[in-house]
């Protein structure tokens, strides 16, 4: 692991976003190429570039017209796409090409997510669909990481019931359906914990980009950032050209879930996992619509830990039977607060 790989397990056991960073790690042609297919995008074929132009056209326009902002024309108009993130990774093209090429690459990353929504709510999509086609590549992922030989002991899905959306809804202070992100679930057991990074980093190689990691959603009482510098003593030569301070973390409110008992550990982290539905669109030669986006985007939640952590959190408060108690004690709470008749005065 280099800085690039320790910015990226950062973002994951932060849960943050790259909107936020300052340049990017790429050093070479194929590395960009292979991150651009994970993000289903195959500049090979000729829609897949031409759409990958139009959202770069997209960000150019926002930043000149909503900013005034300059943007040099080889970053507007690079000779191929994959150039754009050499720039922000300051290895290609002149060091004033970095920052804008940053700066274009953080828009295009959000227009990206709002056509992926916007596809989604044009077609006839269910969640069930995108869940069986999530699950299965997911799966593709789950198999080849055990062929490697990676140590992973149990990699499991789960699909939440219509009864259990309801009861986390009613327990939420937000109760909006949109707001639920584990509707589908893995999880992943390693042997030991130090299992846990390199199998996290195998899944942003082969199942999603890192980038797509939604900011605010990790919850990690598993794993500190700091633990990873001192457990790995090479890696602390890129402390100073991290984006954050190594205090950062420790500035921050960790959220924690208000059902777990107090010993629970666990690293959960929520996905945009990009998938293409090329099965529910005409053919690209064929494709009328004025936005010839192919790709959208599911949710789905990662709940990784080692072996002696998951024994751990079956005991005492931990067990999830007891997590499930408190949770529906509290949706009673609120559905009968205000409605239950005060018992009277003796």
């Amino acid at each position: 692991m280099g800085l690039r790989e320790l910015e990226r397990i950062r973002l994951i056991l932060r849960g943050s976003s790259v909107i936020d960073w300052r340049r990017m790690h790429f050093q070479a042609r194929d590395e960009v190429d292979r991150f651009l297919r994970l993000c289903q995008v195959d500049t090979r074929q000729p829609h897949d570039e031409a759409w990958a132009r139009t959202v770069l056209a997209d960000a150019v326009e926002y930043l000149r017209r909503t900013f005034d902002y300059r943007v040099a024309d080889a970053v507007a108009s690079p000779e191929e796409i994959h150039d754009l993130f050499l720039y922000a990774s300051g290895a290609k093209g002149q060091p004033r090409h970095r920052r804008i090429a940053c700066i274009v690459l953080k828009v295009m990353h959000v227009i990206q997510h709002i056509e992926g929504r916007d596809l989604l709510h044009r077609l006839a999509v269910s969640e069930a669909d995108l869940s069986e086609m999530v699950t299965a590549n997911v799966l593709r992922v789950a198999q080849l990481l055990r062929d490697k030989g990676l140590p992973v002991i149990e990699f499991a899905h789960s699909i939440k019931t219509r009864e259990s959306l309801i009861t986390k809804l009613l327990a939420k202070k937000e109760t909006v359906a949109a707001q639920i992100y584990d509707r589908t679930r893995f999880r992943i057991i390693t042997k030991t914990r130090a299992d846990i990074l390199p199998v996290v980093y195998f899944l942003t190689q082969h199942l999603f980009p890192f980038n797509f990691v939604v900011p605010g959603q990790t919850e990690n009482t598993l794993i500190s950032f700091k633990s990873v510098l001192e457990e790995n003593p090479h890696l602390q030569q890129y402390a100073q050209q991290l984006h954050l301070d190594l205090d950062y973390e420790s500035r921050e409110e960790q959220s924690r879930n208000l059902f777990s008992g107090s010993s629970y550990r666990a690293l959960n982290f929520v996905v945009d996992v990009p998938l293409r539905l090329d099965a529910y669109l005409p053919p690209p030669d064929q494709d009328s619509r004025e936005r010839k986006n192919r790709t959208a985007f599911t949710l789905v939640e990662f709940q990784v830990m080692d072996e002696e952590i998951a024994r751990q959190n079956e005991e005492g408060e931990n067990a999830h039977k007891l997590y499930k108690r408190r949770q529906k004690r509290r949706v009673l709470r609120r559905l009968s607060r205000g409605l239950v008749v005060p018992k009277r005065q003796g």
